[in-house]
């Protein structure tokens, strides 16, 4: 972020501006819609520039910039559309203490002024560090579409009673009131008048004094693969409403970005005969921050319902009489599949498929692996990347063909994913010489889809030391 955004306080203070055709005109539309104090220099300014002078709007001088025009000035446009003209006047002001925009010229401001979805006192701004101003009107266009007109007089309205709803308790007990305000109340008596929105403000802050304090509730959401466009609305939802945040090693930043910015993070992360945080450790957190009426997010990647621990952590919520919802998430074998352009069952081929872990608390994991050997199985393997050689030894030892197609995603639904084709007899060596870092599913009885494959190289990584296996991708 080369630009940090912030709201900058112009009430009564001076913004000057030098220029007077198309560019001053387009800064000056916006500036006016602030309480700040404008003056433009132009020689030969725009008809519309001089009516807004006529109208108070604005100061007019009608010259060139001098030195002295800028002093005291809170912000500084250089909107003549004239480089060199552009230089001079940005000069003064910058030695005159101003903050300094000369249009067109990202390199040499000081500040860019960002493209705004108007809802006063509701203001959104869109900046894409001067990069892609035509992307950032667009994100405004569909702004605008989805942002009611009516929302900048609830906020209005809001902000005139903030000094009443001071009366419930700090934290959750007043986000609830304001939520209920803008979500229900307010857009249902916008259609009776201001009076009508302030009457129902009285009548819900009574309601909400006269009621005990939330409980706390534990929501268990999946985080999916780590796109954070593959999250369910309602996990989303979740996030946007939590208090505390409990996750795990492989839940990506871009999705804890998603939640609330006031919400406690806590990172409870396993890692694969490395450090780890106990399970008896994130129980009692759990339970800790329920039975505080905190509204608790267990975000677990994948899904929660697949090897996730999830009843354990079920067990010691209900123990503790906390009130919990589940909410799946996509696990990474579905994310896996859907990279390799594949279906889990295919009619013909398998009419089951297995999801399997590669170890488990006593070491490499045991499964029924003449079932596995059998031509058509398909299995998903969570944790297989240090259980790989085992694995290939146990089914090669009940009869599995030596041909037989493994592939393995690392990193499934992400930006970052790579695909690995291979076949039970080269499993070993061409999973350690591939050198895979990030989690990995092992696809065991699929092969990618090559025409999707082909279709997907911008997104997906291919990995195939083994000739033969490249071989199979053409």
């Amino acid at each position: 972020m080369k630009h940090f955004p912030i709201f900058l306080a112009v009430e009564g203070r001076r913004i000057v501006l030098a220029g007077g055709g198309d560019a001053a005109l387009a800064k000056l539309r916006l500036l006016m819609k602030t309480d700040a104090r404008i003056t433009v220099l132009a020689e030969d300014p725009a008809p519309e520039i001089e009516t807004w002078a006529a109208q108070g709007k604005l100061v007019l001088h009608r010259r060139a910039m001098a030195p002295g025009d800028a002093i005291c000035a809170k912000l500084f446009y250089a909107a003549s559309e004239d480089a060199d003209e552009d230089a001079r006047t940005a000069a003064i002001a910058h030695a005159e203490g101003a903050l300094v925009n000369i249009v067109d010229n990202l390199h040499d401001s000081a500040f860019i002024t960002p493209a705004i979805v108007d809802r006063d006192p509701v203001t959104v701004a869109i900046g894409t560090e001067g990069a892609a101003p035509v992307l950032a009107r667009q994100i405004k266009r569909d702004l605008e579409e989805r942002l009611p007109a009516a929302l900048g007089t609830l906020a209005r309205i809001g902000k005139e009673f903030r000094k009443m709803a001071d009366r419930l308790p700090f934290g959750r007990p007043r986000r609830d009131f304001w939520s209920d305000y803008y979500n229900r109340t307010g857009p249902r008596d916008i259609a009776g008048g201001e009076d009508a929105v302030r009457a129902g403000l009285d009548d819900l802050l009574g309601n909400h004094l006269g009621v005990q304090a939330r409980d706390g509730h534990v929501h268990f959401v999946g985080a999916g693969p780590g796109d954070p466009d593959l999250l369910t609305m309602k996990a989303r939802r979740a996030l946007h409403e939590a208090d505390v945040v409990i996750h795990d090693r492989l839940v990506t930043p871009e999705i804890l970005e998603l939640a609330r910015r006031e919400a406690m993070i806590l990172d409870v992360g396993k890692t694969g005969f490395g450090p780890s945080t106990s399970q008896d450790d994130i129980n009692d957190l759990i339970v800790r921050h329920g039975l505080e009426g905190a509204q608790v997010v267990r975000l677990k990647s994948g899904d929660p319902t697949v090897f996730g621990r999830l009843d354990e952590e079920l067990e010691a919520v209900e123990a503790a009489g906390i009130a919990h919802t589940i909410v799946p998430g996509i696990t990474a074998a579905s994310a896996a599949v859907a990279g390799l352009g594949q279906s889990l069952t295919r009619r013909g081929r398998n009419a089951e498929v297995r999801f399997l872990t590669g170890h488990d608390m006593k070491g490499f994991a045991d499964h029924d692996w003449a079932a596995l050997a059998r031509p058509g199985a398909v299995a998903a393997i969570y944790m297989g990347k240090r259980a790989a050689r085992f694995m290939q030894g146990r089914l090669m030892m009940h009869g599995a063909d030596p041909a037989t197609p493994v592939t393995v995603v690392e990193n499934a639904g992400r930006p970052t994913m790579r695909v690995l084709p291979s076949t039970l007899s080269q499993l070993e060596p061409d999973l350690s010489e591939a050198g895979l870092t990030g989690p990995a599913v092992v696809m065991l009885g699929l092969a990618p889809r090559a025409a999707v494959t082909a279709l997907s190289q911008t997104d997906v990584t291919l990995s195939a030391p083994d000739a033969t296996a490249k071989e199979a991708m053409l």
